[in-house]
């Protein structure tokens, strides 16, 4: 999981930061988690405790902090001596380049923020750890072979093999275990797992009824198992609260 902070004073850009980096990172099937801080002392405070963030968004100009982003840089570098947290810097201003030099940050992002730039920056971070969180893989005999999760609309147990449903119609099956596959790869990818014989990409999930769910695009639904079906809504729910839908 991406440990993640997010420094500033101004109270609309910590949340716009939420948003976009939540959103961002739920597309990229990322899981992540995101403290806010609208001090620079109240985010070394947090680390003085032990607290270690993979990325972290910081602010340089607070207006009543005893220390700016800048100094909490240096504290994260020179008094923690870490290097491996990425540091992303934000500002009003853009003349800060030879007193950020030092600090090796990841990037450096002018407000007003743009979701682009954002983007931009998550994407760049996660190319640099090598994540990959959008590839599932699955084994026929000796050979591994590797699908995108976001052209996976879902998975079907038939005569003990496992057949992977494609966008735009093409398959492929291999020998495993439904349940099995669901804990280790496409639970965390939010799949829902409707029925014993069914896995299901929430992406392409048009509507959840009691006993069937609706796939975009096709005229067709998939069956919802009596025991499955409070489990089924209850993660569905949860999928769309977390994606900001409801």
């Amino acid at each position: 999981m991406l440990k993640i902070a997010v420094c500033d004073d101004e109270p609309g850009i910590c949340l716009q930061l939420q948003g976009a980096l939540a959103e961002i990172l739920d597309r990229q099937k990322a899981l992540h988690n995101i403290d806010l801080f609208d001090s620079a002392e109240a985010l070394c405070r947090k680390l003085n405790t032990g607290m270690q963030y993979d990325l972290i968004f910081l602010d340089i100009g607070f207006a009543n902090s005893e220390i700016n982003g800048v100094q909490a840089g240096h504290h994260i570098r020179n008094v923690h001596r870490n290097n491996s947290i990425s540091i992303v810097f934000i500002s009003w201003e853009d003349g800060y380049a030879m007193d950020l030099f030092d600090l090796r940050p990841l990037h450096f992002l002018i407000k007003p923020l743009m979701h682009e730039k954002i983007e931009q920056t998550v994407n760049t971070y996660l190319e640099i750890i090598g994540f990959s969180p959008l590839v599932f893989t699955y084994k026929k005999g000796p050979e591994t072979f590797s699908a995108q999760i976001k052209n996976i609309v879902y998975l079907e147990s038939a005569d003990r093999k496992i057949v992977i449903h494609f966008s735009g119609g093409a398959r492929d099956d291999f020998y495993g275990s439904l349940k099995e596959l669901y804990h280790s790869q496409l639970k965390e990818r939010d799949f829902l797992f409707i029925h014993a014989s069914y896995l299901v990409n929430y992406d392409y999930v048009a509507s959840v009824k009691y006993d069937r769910v609706l796939i975009n695009g096709s005229p067709s639904s998939l069956p919802i198992s009596q025991s499955r079906s409070s489990e089924v809504r209850e993660t569905h729910l949860a999928i769309m609260k977390r994606r900001r839908l409801v």
